[in-house]
Parts: structure tokens; sequence; C-alpha cells
């Protein structure tokens, strides 16, 4: 194919052009762009930003032209080189972990490195003693070994305790034996593992003298350091293509009876003694349980900017794109901005308020996750709870306050990924047909953000962990026991003014919506507590409602978050006077929209009226969407994308939507850069191919 003629480049969109119309709605609106974004993630993170941007902007291997062309291998040989070049970075420039995970956000793309810099260090810095610190996390910390978290299985998942690879403490040479006994032990999706890892910590069930102790860590070398080869008795590769995530080397392990030296068993909390083979568990596994925990934080504390992502390119794209002319306006002009349609502002603007109540909640989560480490470390070196069963996913924690952490991050992790996931489609159809094209940057966001909704514990399986949890403080407080926390205080308010029954005032008191909130929730914890205790009904016939149990309790927690981030006395410093009366009304947007969603609830529970819920809906959202409107654009600013993080021709800052996405295809495809032969009696299928020469040039 020719270049693109000087014609075709001279060439604009018609009618207004999209740098306009985004000038225009700036124009809308008063916020302080500035101010906003300061105080969601203050000026050191955003000077952090702005300041490696332009170091990675400046190295040709993060060049994105190419992202949304390139094949499998080519896109992991790229990645590779991202994440090695994104190494020296760090080495260079003494980065921290904060920049680099600044650096890994701006990329937005996995890399072969991702599992070693979260999972394995991770777990070698909170399980390993002193000296396993010296020979496994030293070497890691310096990219020496690179290495994997291999607890998955083909047959297993979030069943820890159903996993089917073998570690037996062989008695004559004081070693572990590793073994994979049926195809399904093998490892399956673990990250980093395909073709990067030359070590991981792998999950495996106990057996000393013929008696299980159920899975522990164990640190297994697995390819030659030198050749990179596979080690003797050990298959491993990568698993294939996913729906997305593909420039992560996702892999498979299996182990046929390979020997492990003693070190190699994680000991902080769990050992076998080397003299005598006499297991035991010298400290609470409690810490382990808070690592888990820490991940599900992080999960929540990052699901608001993964929706913000596409609400900020579905928001900008409808302002930019017109169809159709209004039929009752006064005067007919030109079509009218996708986004003056209430069927796009009831989709648009109530995941917009979504992403503040996310980002608020996560930030609450990862300070209540602090809190609770700093407690549970007085728990290191004392003696184990010879009752808990073995393993670090327990169903009880051991004690109150991580309980509350856990299930609340269960909770939390659960309702915020699921949110992101289904927001992330519903801003790809809300850009009309363009959305389907990668040049969007919706739709790969979303295939690399989907698995969020199932590792790290199944989005249904974990709001288990919640139910059993607010089914345990609900008999607490039927106890007559002192409320401990904000869960059994709401409980025990609930059963003091049950038979009184609720007034709230939702339509007119932002502190009674959170309340009304807090009913409901307390209420369903009380019905399953009766259908569990008195009605005696099976575990799993009550599934259903403990999802339902666990939605309502997080949704809870996401309202009392996003309020009382606006009651803070900085709030009043940190924003003027407009801005703090929009952010409310974000407040009752995502709020009373939510209520309306789940009205049967409210209502069933007496949290609200039929009117309450009518009213909701008729007058109070449509009128807050009116109200918010002016102000979308600049609202979605705060969030401060820039242009190459994204990687969006519809989200562009400026508004060139059209001669973006047309540059894309016309310039930067390799397909256009063939010519074929069409005619099926010709073996010929190219008759030229100068793609080649356009990936040289990068």
């Amino acid at each position: 194919m020719a270049l693109t003629p000087q014609w075709v480049k001279n060439l604009k969109p018609s009618g207004p052009q999209g740098s306009e119309l985004l000038e225009q709605e700036r124009a809308k609106s008063n916020v302080s762009v500035e101010k906003l974004s300061k105080f969601l993630f203050t000026q050191s993170v955003l000077d952090r930003k702005h300041r490696i941007l332009e170091v990675l902007q400046s190295e040709r291997v993060f060049d994105k032209s190419q992202n949304y062309f390139a094949g499998r291998v080519d896109r992991f040989e790229t990645a590779l080189a991202r994440a090695k070049k994104l190494r020296k970075l760090v080495v260079k420039h003494g980065w921290s972990q904060e920049d680099l995970r600044t650096a890994n956000d701006l990329i937005s793309e996995p890399g072969p490195y991702g599992l070693h810099e979260s999972m394995f260090l991770i777990t070698l810095r909170d399980q390993g003693t002193p000296e396993q610190h010296e020979k496994f996390l030293k070497p890691a910390e310096n990219y020496e070994i690179i290495g994997c978290y291999a607890q998955t299985e083909l047959g297993h998942g979030s069943n820890v305790r159903g996993l089917e690879t073998t570690v037996t403490w062989n008695e004559d040479d004081k070693t572990f034996i590793l073994h994979s006994p049926h195809l399904t032990a093998s490892k399956w999706w673990i990250g980093s593992l395909g073709r990067t890892a030359n070590y991981a910590v792998v999950m495996a069930q106990l057996w000393i003298k013929g008696k299980s102790y159920g899975p522990h860590p164990f640190v297994v070398h697995i390819r030659d350091m030198k050749t990179h080869e596979p080690l003797e008795n050990i298959h491993v590769g990568d698993i294939g293509p996913k729906f997305g995530y593909n420039t992560m080397d996702n892999g498979f392990l299996l182990f046929n009876n390979v020997k492990i030296p003693h070190i190699s068993m994680l000991a902080r909390f769990s050992s076998v003694d080397i003299k005598t083979g006499k297991y035991f568990r010298p400290a609470s596994p409690s810490l382990i349980y808070g690592t888990l925990t820490w991940v599900r934080s992080t999960i929540v504390l990052q699901a608001g900017g993964v929706l913000a992502r596409g609400v900020t390119i579905a928001t900008r794209y409808c302002a930019v794109r017109r169809q159709f002319q209004d039929r009752d306006a006064k005067e007919q002009g030109g079509e009218n901005q996708v986004i003056n349609y209430t069927t796009v502002q009831i989709r648009l603007l109530t995941l917009l308020a979504t992403t503040f109540a996310l980002h608020f909640t996560g930030r609450g989560m990862m300070q209540l996750y602090e809190e609770n480490q700093k407690k549970m470390s007085q728990d290191a070196g004392k003696v184990g709870d010879a009752s808990r069963g073995a393993g670090p996913e327990e169903t009880h924690s051991g004690s109150d306050l991580l309980a509350d952490l856990h299930a609340t991050s269960c909770g939390l992790k659960s309702l915020a990924s699921s949110t992101a996931v289904d927001g992330l489609e519903v801003c790809r159809r809300a850009c009309g047909g363009h959305g389907y094209s990668s040049f969007s940057g919706i739709g790969p966001w979303y295939a690399d953000y989907l698995p969020t909704a199932t590792w790290e514990g199944d989005n249904y399986m974990l709001t288990q962990q919640v139910a059993r949890y607010l089914l345990k403080s609900a008999r607490s407080v039927l106890k007559g026991e002192k409320p401990t926390n904000d869960t059994t205080q709401i409980l025990a308010h609930f059963l003091s003014k049950a038979d009184i029954g609720a007034a709230f005032d939702v339509l007119g008191k932002d502190e009674d919506i959170v309340a009304a909130f807090a009913w409901r929730s307390s209420f369903l914890t009380f019905e399953a507590l009766k259908h569990r205790d008195e009605q005696k009904m099976a575990w799993n016939d009550l599934l259903v409602d403990f999802y339902r149990l666990s939605r309502a309790h997080s949704q809870y927690m996401v309202v009392r978050n996003f309020y009382a981030a606006l009651s803070a006395p900085s709030t009043e410093s940190e924003l003027d006077q407009e801005t703090r009366t929009l952010m409310h009304k974000l407040f009752r947007l995502y709020a009373l929209h939510t209520l309306e969603q789940e009205a049967s609830e409210f209502y069933t529970s007496a949290a609200v009226t039929v009117r309450q819920i009518q009213l909701s809906r008729t007058n109070a959202v449509m009128k807050l969407l009116d109200e918010i409107r002016p102000h979308a654009v600049r609202l979605v600013d705060a969030w401060d994308f820039p242009d190459w993080q994204m990687d969006s021709s519809l989200g562009r800052y400026d508004g060139k939507v059209y001669e973006d996405m047309f540059y894309r295809a016309s310039e930067l495809n390799p397909l256009n850069k063939i010519t074929v032969d069409p005619y099926p009696n010709n073996e010929t299928l190219f008759k030229k191919d100068e793609s080649r020469q356009l990936k040289s040039k990068l």
C-alpha cells in the first residue's frame, strides 16, 4: 500500500472539531482540576508520576505505537525487553518501590517480572527466616534469581486445601520430595512461570511419616541458572494465549519426585525439625494471612483507578461524538453530543460517581490494613493455636482484628473488582461501534483486568468468608457482648431498634443514607442467621443469600467510606465550596442509584419506603445527572491520566479522536504494508511484505 497521500492528511472531521467540543465542555465548569487531583492523590504522587513519565517516554523500548498490532510472541518479547529496561532504570535512578509501581501503572501492561516483584518477593520476605532471607530473598531482590508464586493448579484454584501437589519429608537424607501425582496437580496460571522464572514458591501438601499437615510454601529451583532449561524431572512451560494478559507468561509446572533441601521450606511460621522430623508451628500464622489480605486490599485500592480509566475515555469520547438531533430542541442545529442523552448519562455519570466511591474506599481499606498489621505484629513469636488447620487460607482467622480485616478485604475485593469489570464493559458499549476497536483503549484494558474477578479468591466464593464473619459477629451481639468494631456496632444498633423500625430521610440527609445502608446490611445478616441457626438450613442452600449479604455489607462500607472522606476536616481546606458541593452530589448519585438498583432489599428491610424509592429514581437521580453533567469532563480530567498511559484514540485529552484513529489505521497498521495475491488458483499469498520495515523502525 502506498503511503497515505497528502490530500488525505489534509482532511478534517466535519462539524465542530473534537478539540473545540472538549474546550467548550471544560469551560462549562469552574471545578479546579489541579486541586481535585491533589485531593485525590497528593502533590507528591502527581509529581512522581510526571517525573517518571518523562523518563519512560524518552526510551524507545516503551514506544506503544505497535501494541495493538503485535502478535503473542512479539508482544511477550517486547514486554521482556521493557521489563529488563525498567529494572535498569530503577537501578540507574535509584527508584523506590513506589516509583516502580508508578512506572508499571504508566506502562499499563502485565510484565514478565510481575509475579517476581509482587508475590515472590513478598512471600520470601514475610514467610522466610533470616537464613532463608540470606539465601533466597537477597538474590531475588537483586534479580539474580527470578521467581513466581505457584499455588493454583489445573484441578484446584480457590480451594487451597484441595491442592494435589505433595511434598514428603525424607528421613533418610533429611530432604523433601516434591511430586505431582496427577495431571490435575499441574501448577497452572502461574504468572512469570511460563518462560521467565528460574525459581518458584510452590504450595504443596506436606506429608510426614504418613500424616498430612496441609499446604505449605517451598522455595524450588526449577530452571538451570546458565542455560535456563528445566531441571531434571521438572516439566514447565507457558499455558498459551488467553482472553487478555498476553504479555505475561502464565505457566504450568509438574514434578516427578524431585528432591529439595530442608532449607526450601519457608519456616518463619511452620517448620520441620531437621534432626527429629517433627512438625511444629513456632509462631502465629496471622501474618501469613495478612500477606494474602494485602493482595486483596491492593485490588480494592486499584479498582477506582481501573474503572476511572474507562470512564475517562468514554466521557471524553461521548462529549466529542455527535449523533442525531434533539427532537425537542427549540432551535434545530447540528447533531447532538452523545453525552447529552440521559440513557448515556445514567450509565457514565453513575460510573463516574462510582470511581470516586471506590477510590476513597480503597484508601480506607489500605489504612485499615496498615493499622491491623501493626497490631498483628505483636503475635510474631507466640506459640500457634494447635486447633487451627494447616495452610494459610483459613476460614477462621487468628484474631478478631484480623477477622474483621479479612472479611472486609474479601467483601470489598469481590464488590470492587466486579464493579470495575462490569463498568469497563458499560464504558466500551457507551462508545458505540468504535468502542469495539482496540484503538479505543478500553477493550484491551478490560481484557487484562478481567482475571481480577477470579484470582486471589473467586468473587462469588469470597462472599462466604464475609457471611461467616457476619454470622459470627451477629451471634456475639445476640449474646450481649460489647461491640468492638463498626460491624458489631451497626448490628447492635439494628437489634436495639428492630421493633421500632427505621425512619431514614435518604432524600434529605447524607448521614441517613449511610444509616439506611447499615440497616439493610444488618437486617440481611440477622435473616441469614435465622435461616442458619434456627431453621438449620444447609450451608449450600444459603450461598445465594450469603452473596447478597456480602454485597449489601460491602456497599455499606463503600457508602460509609465515601461519606467519611467528604466529611473529614481536611476536605474543607483542600477543596473550594463549589467542588465540595459537587463531590457531595457525586456521593448522593452513587448511593441513591445503588439504593434504587437494590430497591427490593431496602424495602424488605424497612430501611426506606416505596415512595422514597420512587422519588430516588424519578427525582433525585435524574436531577443529580443534570447537575453533574456540565462538570463531567473536568471531573475525569482530575484523574490525571496522561494520553501516553491510556493509549486511546477515543480518550485523547485534546479531543482529536478521528484524526488519531485514522492515523493508527492508515500509517501504523502493519497489515496495510502487505500486498496480497487474492486469487485462489495462485499459491502466492503475499506479493509484497513491507511490514517488517515498519517494525524495524521501532
